[in-house]
């Protein structure tokens, strides 16, 4: 199928107004959008808006949720101080209350500054997380933006302008100097923002030297991106888009693998013609795509939705990956499920479908201690209870092994759950790197 060449056309909070469809959203949620993303942020681009997002729906099409803020994404309270500081154009009043709610919004989950950054001859890495062995995340400077932004991002901070809320490297030197000491490394997930913003040439730079025989040990290379979603002509009609593939097969050649991890939130994403040909286009280099996303309130509670995206991924060659909790960050109240939910609706969708693409795990927490997945509520000597195990854990020796908690209806992360049958503490929590007055996230600890 043919498509025309298409101009990538951004929008932010200051030029959204010149959109087209900008006319059709309601007074009340245009100054929705201008007052809450002054704490988070707002980008959205021409394709969304005219391919993805169903006008007639609004407010409650799921891709207009996903993308424009709303004003139940802050307190009541927080949402009149802030709108009545840009009423009175009070510039130092709006940068103080903006700054606050950034800070309540714990900006880094899961011990990410304090406990995922590595060091190097006594000196922190910069633009590198390192929290289990075998894979080191990688965030290029000129990858953290993206073609739209989700209202839920949990890497919201990449994209507000403080420097001392993002990760960022201006080049893969400290990476490939880490990459020389730690053969334990098997994976580098390049990730940000989205690295696909930038051009071939440039990810390029960032990819090639991994493909060097001294980087052997280096197995797999994954590119997080939401692009496959929000701009799929990045990898069909863009001016590189022919040498963004050569570079794929370039990385297969080398005798790496190269994956995709494609952040589809909705099977509205995956519909247009343009967004199978992008997945088609990647998949015949060699690569492989895998769908992830978390399960949200307004987005995707629905078992249909999941079991329509997981099933026309596998028909289109992707791999479905993980269902995933939403994280305790940025607007959590405004998208998070209890933990019970989230579970009901994956295990509603899994046996719709069929083992193709069972290959699913969910739903998942990616909290301190790793990757807690919840795994039933079965009744144990007579208590009812949550099965978890940990899919990957900062102790290798944790990953696999079952727990439980006591069952909560409420819950909606790790840090709401308390162990079962009496005990004290998780099996892990001694051994936990958290010092104690560190432990917001683990604060069942006796």
């Amino acid at each position: 199928m043919e498509f025309p060449e298409a101009t990538f056309t951004p929008y932010n909070n200051k030029t959204i107004s010149r959109a087209p469809q900008w006319e059709r959203i309601p007074e009340d949620l245009r100054e929705a959008v201008n007052v809450v993303s002054q704490v988070l942020p707002f980008r959205t681009n021409q394709y969304v808006l005219d391919e993805l997002i169903d006008w007639d729906r609004i407010p409650d099409d799921p891709i207009f949720r996903l993308n424009f803020p709303h004003r139940a994404m802050l307190e009541d309270a927080d949402y009149a101080a802030l709108r009545e500081a840009l009423a009175a154009g009070d510039q130092g009043r709006i940068a103080l209350q903006v700054r606050k709610l950034r800070e309540q919004m714990n900006p880094h989950p899961a011990g990410q500054q304090t406990h995922n950054v590595p060091e190097l001859d006594g000196e922190e890495v910069p633009g590198i997380q390192h929290k289990y062995g075998e894979t080191v995340l990688f965030f290029p400077k000129a990858g953290q933006t993206c073609h739209a932004y989700c209202t839920f991002c949990f890497r919201w901070p990449q994209f507000v302008g403080d420097d001392e809320l993002a990760f960022a490297a201006k080049d893969a030197q400290g990476l490939t100097s880490y990459l020389r000491r730690h053969h334990e490394v098997t994976d580098v997930l390049i990730t940000g923002g989205d690295p696909l913003i930038m051009r071939t040439h440039t990810l390029a730079r960032y990819i090639e030297p991994l493909l060097a025989p001294e980087f052997a040990h280096i197995q797999n290379i994954r590119i997080g991106t939401k692009s496959v979603a929000y701009w799929p002509q990045r990898f069909v009609t863009d001016r590189d888009a022919d040498d963004l593939m050569r570079l794929f097969e370039r990385v297969l050649a080398a005798g790496k693998h190269l994956a995709l991890m494609g952040h589809y939130n909705h099977p509205a994403e995956i519909r247009p013609d343009i967004a199978q040909t992008a997945l088609r286009r990647i998949i015949a280099t060699g690569a492989n795509v895998r769908l992830q996303s978390p399960v949200l309130q307004h987005i995707n509670d629905d078992p249909a939705a999941w079991r329509e995206l997981w099933t026309t991924g596998v028909r289109l060659g992707a791999i479905p990956y993980y269902m995933f909790v939403e994280r305790d960050t940025g607007a959590r109240s405004y998208f998070e499920l209890p933990l019970v939910r989230a579970y009901e609706i994956f295990r509603a969708a899994y046996q719709s479908v069929s083992g193709l693409s069972r290959t699913v795990r969910g739903p998942s927490m990616s909290a301190f201690p790793g990757k807690v997945l919840i795994d039933g509520t079965p009744t144990i000597r007579g208590e009812k209870v949550f099965a978890l195990q940990l899919l990957q854990g900062r102790h290798a020796d944790w990953t696999r092994r079952p727990f439980y908690a006591a069952y909560d209806p409420n819950a909606t992360w790790f840090d709401q759950l308390t162990p079962a049958f009496g005990e004290q503490k998780f099996f892990f929590q001694n051994e936990l790197p958290l010092p104690a007055d560190e432990a917001r996230e683990l604060a069942v600890v006796a």
